[in-house]
């Protein structure tokens, strides 16, 4: 397929209604992220026992928690420590997973060690992974991002190992080779560009377990401080006061269940456009 009729076609799937609300959500929650600083009320740490469980008002858009923090700047925030959690795991777990992936894939001599480490890691839980951190690191982002790399990682690699076992027979990697082309100038010029289109895919799934891992571990007090405004950790507190200020877990849980719902759609939409398995359909 000719790089413009892909765009053209990427483009044709993103305007279709489903797609497009989808693309919207993920584009507000990014922009709420990033303008958090901005557009939040208050200082989302900020403890007011005077203001504890207020309802909705002028003072407090979405009313406030058990320690009188302000629920709808916590939430805004909340926003930006999921946003950043998913790219950095997205980004760090395809790296590495290129990285590491591309050495199973081309050099036989490393496959067998690289595949079985890597189906040691799968073998290991993210939850059980992040309980073990936390215990001997404490708990804090760099700890979270770690606990969800590792796992995605081997998933990563098996993708792009797949892909380049699949190309590296084809005729023009063969000619390259024939011709005496050095092994860095292959990797980069032929088998690198190949594997783009399945880790894009692969990355808006990655952000979205992402976003959902950290939630579940804050939920359960295995990911970030308690003080930190994540989406976990507000419906952590919150839980509590669900039967009276249900609320408090509901305005977390609304927008973390539209922004990985809105990003797994994205992802199905650039699989179908992008996965040449689904192309040939």
């Amino acid at each position: 397929m000719q790089p413009y009729s892909l765009w053209r076609g990427l483009l044709s799937r993103l305007l279709s209604p489903a797609a497009f609300l989808a693309c919207s959500i993920v584009v507000l929650v990014i922009a709420m992220a990033i303008l958090a600083p901005i557009i939040s009320t208050t200082d989302p740490i900020q403890i007011n026992p005077a203001s504890r469980l207020s309802p909705i008002s002028a003072e407090h858009w979405l009313g406030s928690d058990a320690f009188g923090r302000d629920m709808y700047s916590r939430v805004v925030y909340g926003a930006q420590v999921s946003m950043i959690v998913g790219l950095g795991a997205a980004l760090f777990s395809l790296s590495l997973g290129l990285l590491i992936g591309v050495l199973a894939g081309y050099f036989p001599l490393f496959d067998a060690i690289i595949m079985r480490v890597m189906d040691g890691i799968m073998a290991i839980p993210s939850i059980l992974l992040a309980i073990a951190l936390v215990s001997l690191t404490g708990s804090s982002l760099l700890t979270v991002l770690v606990a969800i790399v590792i796992p995605e990682i081997p998933r990563v690699v098996r993708l792009v190992r797949s892909v380049i076992l699949s190309i590296r027979t084809e005729p023009y990697v063969e000619a390259a080779i024939t011709l005496g082309t050095r092994i860095p100038k292959i990797i980069v010029t032929h088998i690198i560009p190949n594997t783009w289109a399945p880790l894009i895919v692969q990355g808006t799934y990655i952000f979205a377990s992402a976003i959902l891992i950290e939630s579940t571990l804050s939920f359960l007090g295995a990911g970030l401080p308690p003080e930190i405004p994540s989406w976990g950790n507000i419906m952590a507190d919150g839980r509590m006061f669900f039967q009276l200020y249900p609320g408090l877990v509901l305005y977390p849980g609304i927008l973390l269940a539209l922004t990985l719902l809105s990003v797994n759609v994205l992802g199905d939409v650039l699989r179908d456009e992008l996965d040449p398995r689904m192309i040939k359909r």
